[in-house]
């Protein structure tokens, strides 16, 4: 395994960052790894990167100890953070040949990944100089520099433009031809894009780890109807194939039913059977963006 997380808990005072979270990526993987804003996902970055010490469970990297050996994680490790920290002052070639210097890698190299983040055009420009996208391009050759066997990228396409996000995106799954990738984002559509994988943690606790695969084959629709009266959840839990009601506010509720029919009529005709009228009725398949809202809401 290239990632192995092994009940790795982190706590801030009274806060619990990470709560028993357990997961493994295989080499070649690309694994969305999502949550709402303060869930835990730049702590368990940060864990598995050795910018935090986690206070209980383990965690390898390339089969390394981040506890124990910390600077072979790093030298496994290329990481993109949130805020990607570089000198805007300096030429792009200038940075690289800076960063190059660290790991004590060749001029050869970083001609390599100029080329591979399509950088050639704007190397002799300075880093202030670039599009946002150009500097995430930046960000990515320094994490590739010293050809780590692991990604940790950070919400990467963040503040990108459309363009800019296509790029971004076909240079990501480019490079995880070859490497193992956990990419973190709030972007759903960038996840099924990209991943092969999706990982969901909420408030500290993994509540998902789905192959994108197995959930488009998911035998479930969500049926969603707005009656003109409030009807009780109990009844509507009655309708064959339901596995989940949900009042999603006022006289609108959300059915999850596990079948490949169509259950709009059966809908339309317990609204009938019940003397309610029909305001709204559609369907949809379930989807990424739906498991993440049922499972983080």
């Amino acid at each position: 395994m290239s990632i192995t997380v092994k009940n790795i808990t982190k706590t801030f005072g009274s806060q619990k960052a990470l709560d028993n979270i357990s997961f493994s990526l295989k080499k070649g993987e690309i694994v969305g790894f999502l949550g709402p804003n303060g869930a835990g996902k730049s702590t368990m970055m940060r864990v598995l990167t050795t910018y935090y010490v986690a206070d209980s469970g383990e965690a390898e990297v390339n089969g390394f100890n981040v506890l124990k050996s910390k600077s072979d994680v790093q030298k496994s490790i290329g990481f993109l953070p949130e805020h990607n920290p570089l000198y805007l002052e300096m030429y792009v070639k200038e940075y690289l040949k800076f960063n190059a210097s660290i790991y004590k890698v060749s001029q050869e190299r970083i001609n390599e990944v100029i080329e591979q983040t399509g950088l050639t055009p704007e190397s002799h420009k300075k880093i202030g100089q670039l599009s946002k996208g150009y500097r995430q391009r930046v960000g990515l050759a320094a994490a590739l520099l010293h050809n780590p066997e692991v990604l940790i990228l950070d919400e990467p396409t963040t503040g990108l433009d459309p363009n800019q996000l296509i790029e971004i995106r076909k240079l990501i799954r480019e490079i995880g031809k070859e490497k193992t990738i956990l990419f973190s984002t709030h972007i759903m559509k960038e996840v099924e894009a990209v991943c092969d994988r999706v990982i969901i943690i909420n408030k500290g606790i993994l509540v998902a780890d789905k192959k994108l695969e197995d959930l488009r084959e998911e035998k479930e629709q969500i049926i969603e109807v707005e009656f003109d009266y409030r009807v009780e959840e109990v009844l509507l839990n009655k309708l064959p194939n339901v596995i989940n009601v949900k009042n999603i506010g006022g006289f609108v509720y959300e059915i999850t039913f596990k079948t490949t029919k169509d259950m709009r009529p059966t809908v339309f005709d317990f609204a009938h059977d019940n003397e309610l009228k029909t305001l709204q009725l559609s369907t949809k398949n379930k989807n990424l963006e739906s498991l993440f809202t049922e499972l983080t809401s």
